[in-house]
């Protein structure tokens, strides 16, 4: 995998990340996700890329 595909997959956790985190814990919940449930969600949602 070159450099530039490791940047967008570690761009996309970031972001993933960030944004789940900015949800208060209602909204998490009203998408049936927990605090603990954010870093796979986002590991998953780069390894897409």
């Amino acid at each position: 995998m070159g450099i530039r595909k490791t940047f967008q997959k570690w761009s996309a956790y970031q972001q993933t990340v960030r944004e789940l985190n900015a949800l208060g814990n209602r909204e998490l919940n009203d998408l049936g996700i927990t605090r603990g449930d954010i870093e796979r969600i986002a590991r998953d949602h780069a390894a897409q890329l």
